[in-house]
């Protein structure tokens, strides 16, 4: 596990930064360092899932809303929290031929606040599966 990795675990267990440095043999500003960075990047990844969500609830906006009869709801195929605006969530995921995690963050960012009464719950697993993906390619 990488030193930047083992401070921010430790500093989850609630370590302090003097302390960090000390069991790790490293300086408390290197621990400083990596805090604030995991901060920052935190904070753009959270951006990057709303702008995201911005830009999704734009394009349903602007299609025309087909209203569904009690008795056309298909929850198999085609449940209404995912064809809000009248795109299917997976017809964009695979016109735009998006791997598996970049296909759960457009389907937790298009769906919240539509299937679940927790819109955050939806977001945070967006966040989720981008930090796996952002995870993946810099591993690459």
């Amino acid at each position: 596990m990488s030193k930047s990795k083992q401070v921010l675990e430790l500093t989850n267990k609630g370590l302090k930064a003097g302390d960090i440095a000390k069991k790790l043999k490293t300086s408390a500003a290197y621990v400083y360092f990596v805090r604030h960075a995991a901060k920052k990047k935190k904070k753009q990844t959270v951006k990057a899932v709303t702008e995201l969500k911005k830009a999704l609830d734009a394009v349903e906006s602007n299609r025309p809303k087909h209203r569904m009869q009690a008795t056309e709801t298909d929850l198999v195929n085609h449940p209404p929290h995912y064809k809000s605006g009248g795109i299917e969530t997976i017809d964009f995921i695979e016109a735009k031929d998006l791997n598996y995690r970049l296909g759960n963050v457009v389907k937790y960012v298009s769906r919240a606040g539509k299937k679940s009464s927790d819109p955050v719950q939806d977001l945070e697993k967006a966040l989720f599966y981008l930090k796996r993906e952002i995870d993946a390619r810099k591993g690459a």
